[in-house]
């Protein structure tokens, strides 16, 4: 087995083994040429770097005190740490924070728990008669615990950026920022430390572990198989064999008979290695969409006709249920008060945001309450739920179980904004979870009711992949025929509600 997957220069022609980037170098190595890894690039970019196009392919800039960069206007939200901070954290987190609270400022505090590394070394007397073991624990115990912001205000950003140190810039903004406009959130995470090369090697790992699409923000990383990316630059032998993730640098050969065992790093040849490219913020999606098709109605005829049908439709359907509006509204007011209504802000065809209107199923402090329920998530996805949820009202639980709660969505169809049948509509927050859903979901107008909604089974682990699936798959053969049959598998489901009640 080759000794080092990050450092190996495959420059033999027998057969080898490349192993993952654990086995890069131990603590006392690391210690004797600290930040060595800095300095190699894959595809031209460091690790730092490497760190800069994970997060861009979030719609997240990451700023960190004391290094000028410009702080961009494209970036959806800007990540604070301090310069000496490698983090990683899931997204999915944070999502429903910022997609409802809004803060101007949100502090994170994450917790890693990761076991952190250790090595012995032997004392000895005067005379060199053994003694005992010493253990020395890694200088990085102290990033058990770290901090970050996130935030989508450039100032915010840039008077962090310009601070003298951490402890002066957490003062700044706490400073700043009125305490109404900002939360802390304590959230699991990983953080490394970039001044140790084996804290490196593992963030390295980790991240390859979590970036299934690199080329989302890297034009140089191209597929080769499934988890192995390589640069187009490099040569790759047909018989050679990965396991695991594994990216391949400009200027690297992997002959036949090669076995790279990953997550592993074939760094670029320092002769080969290609110039850096600025961050693409405006283009970061995946060049091709997988798994999607375009939209069948692309025709102004085909268009004017389903506005007209939904226009129709809407009304009828308001006509209908309008006497109810009294009830719902006064049932609504005496258990909890105003408002009656609830609007969010969801994105339509072509992205563009508008307010989705609901009658108020939740408590006033509903969003108060949901910080507590975080750890009890079922949903595997950027989305909230739990099956007995206790910020529902009990007017709320019956809206809800009918889906009445959603009646006030036929004036968003009336007004352009929505059809009666299409994906489910999502704010723009959920929607940057996956480029790909995304494109394919925002070619169409979202629905009152839709595939997912009338098959999704709430399996644990599956309603994020379930969301995806329904929603491309209604994009991809969206029809006459399968918008009848989705209103009326959605009629008979409310109707057997209302029989087995």
């Amino acid at each position: 087995m080759h000794p080092a997957g990050q450092n190996a220069e495959l420059d033999t022609p027998a057969p080898q083994m490349i192993a993952p980037p654990s086995t890069l170098a131990s603590s006392s190595e690391s210690a004797q040429r600290p930040t060595a890894l800095l300095q190699r690039t894959i595809w031209g970019l460091d690790p730092l770097a490497l760190d800069h196009r994970y997060w861009a392919a979030h719609g997240v800039q990451v700023v960190r005190l004391g290094e000028p960069s410009e702080i961009l206007a494209d970036a959806e939200l800007y990540l604070l740490i301090d310069p000496r901070s490698l983090v990683l954290f899931r997204m999915s987190s944070v999502i429903d924070t910022l997609n409802w609270i809004k803060p101007q400022v949100l502090f994170l505090r994450l917790h890693d728990d990761r076991e952190r590394g250790y090595h012995e070394r032997i004392l000895t007397d005067p005379s060199n008669r053994f003694l005992r073991f010493q253990r020395l624990y890694d200088a990085t115990a102290d990033l058990r615990l770290a901090r970050a912001v996130l935030t989508p205000d450039r100032e915010v950003a840039r008077l962090w950026q310009s601070s003298p140190d951490p402890a002066a810039g957490w003062r700044r903004l706490r400073r700043h920022t009125p305490r109404h406009e900002r939360m802390t959130l304590s959230i699991d995470g990983s953080v490394f430390d970039r001044s140790h090369d084996h804290e490196i090697a593992l963030y390295l790992r980790d991240l390859m572990n979590r970036w299934n699409r690199p080329d989302s923000t890297i034009s140089r990383a191209q597929l080769f198989e499934p988890e192995v990316w390589k640069d187009p630059k490099s040569v790759i032998d047909p018989d050679a064999r990965f396991i695991g993730p594994v990216w391949v640098g400009a200027g690297r050969q992997v002959p036949a008979g090669t076995t790279v065992i990953g997550p592993a790093i074939l760094w670029d040849d320092p002769q080969a290695r290609p110039p850096m490219q600025d961050i693409q913020w405006l283009a970061i999606e995946p060049h091709e969409i997988p798994h999607t098709a375009p939209v069948r109605d692309t025709t102004l005829a085909a268009r004017l006709l389903r506005r007209a049908f939904d226009f129709a439709f809407a009304f009828v359907a308001l006509l209908l249920t309008l006497p109810l509006y009294p009830f719902i509204m006064l049932a609504i007011w005496l258990e909890d008060g105003r408002p009656v209504f609830f609007t969010h802000r969801r994105e339509t065809l072509g992205g563009r945001e508008f307010p989705c209107i609901k009658f108020r199923s939740m408590r006033k402090d509903a969003e108060h309450i949901k910080q507590q329920l975080l750890a009890q998530n079922q949903a595997d996805g950027p989305q909230f739920y739990i099956a007995r949820d206790p910020r529902l009202t009990h007017v709320g639980k019956v809206l809800r179980k009918y889906d009445l709660d959603e009646l006030p969505q036929f004036l968003n169809v009336l007004l352009g904004q929505m059809s009666v049948v299409g994906p489910r509509p999502s704010p723009r927050v959920e929607n940057q979870f996956y480029p790909p859903w995304r494109e394919a979901r925002l070619s169409v107008r979202p629905g009152i009711t839709g595939l997912w909604q009338i098959h999704r089974t709430r399996q644990s682990g599956w309603d994020f992949q379930e969301w995806i699936r329904y929603d491309i798959e209604y994009v991809e053969k969206r029809s006459w025929p399968l918008d009848l049959w989705i209103i009326w598998k959605t009629i008979v489901r409310l109707f057997r509600k209302v029989t087995r009640s």
